[in-house]
């Protein structure tokens, strides 16, 4: 089973999501952090619904190798993934749920 990836990059945290202060990030981390924008899915069945067969929710971000998956030639924010690749889903926290 495989997922599409966008990779989440910002200036103030790593490709794994790490939030850093000023001039602590290094070159090279060891994992990504991205979205699963699209899922295996199965067949539609007769109510044309497709039920998500890849056991990875859509939407969720998730955390993987830096060298994991196949990068869209179109897109270098998107990556192919399997499954199994998938390190870890995360839930990001605001500022209120902290407290």
């Amino acid at each position: 089973m495989r997922v599409l990836v966008r990779l989440i990059r910002d200036e103030e945290r790593t490709d794994a999501g790490l939030y850093l202060p000023p001039g602590a990030k290094e070159a090279q981390d060891e994992a990504m952090f991205g979205e699963v924008i699209e899922v295996a899915r199965d067949r539609p069945t007769s109510d044309d619904v497709a039920e998500n067969v890849s056991g990875v929710p859509h939407g969720a971000k998730v955390l993987f190798r830096k060298d994991a998956g196949v990068r869209v030639p179109w897109d270098e924010k998107l990556r192919v993934l399997d499954v199994k690749d998938v390190l870890a889903t995360v839930e990001e926290l605001t500022d209120d749920d902290a407290h």
